[in-house]
């Protein structure tokens, strides 16, 4: 179950969320809203990394944290990865059942959970969508196919 980014982009991309578990960008579904994720993922984003940040040394007590715990994926690399155009405004998010659009700052600030308790989300998923203000953690957007800048 793969996720498409789309639409006014320089390079089209696939999203593959079942192999973000070892990926060290991840953050815990728990901190995900508070302040200082919020400040982090901004830092990050303005750095570019050629490869994926990936704990090459995972140990046991990592494992067990990595199966008791959800967790979210700052979805702005990704994006500004596939290199925006300028004249985007709005995305529309296309999920199994419907398509809501948002606008591109919200998307940026966005995350998507991929992983509840350590299992990856095979019903309603790949992922969901939480926007970063938190407003819909009640009802996030799940069951994402395609992410489309237009």
């Amino acid at each position: 179950m793969i996720i498409q980014i789309k639409g006014k982009v320089k390079y089209p991309i696939t999203l593959d969320p079942s192999v973000w578990i070892f990926d060290d960008r991840k953050v815990k579904l728990e901190d995900a809203f508070s302040e200082t994720s919020k400040e982090k993922n901004t830092e990050e984003s303005g750095s570019k990394l050629n490869k994926p940040p990936v704990n090459h040394s995972v140990k046991k007590y990592n494992k067990k944290e990595l199966l008791a715990y959800s967790y979210v994926m700052p979805i702005r690399e990704f994006a500004e990865n596939a290199e925006i155009n300028e004249s985007a405004t709005q995305v529309n998010i296309v999920t199994a059942e419907d398509t809501y659009s948002i606008s591109v700052e919200t998307l940026l600030a966005s995350f998507l959970l991929f992983s509840i308790d350590g299992r990856q989300i095979k019903e309603d998923g790949p992922a969901h969508l939480y926007f970063g203000d938190g407003s819909n953690q009640e009802n996030p957007v799940k069951a994402i196919k395609t992410i489309e800048f237009v």
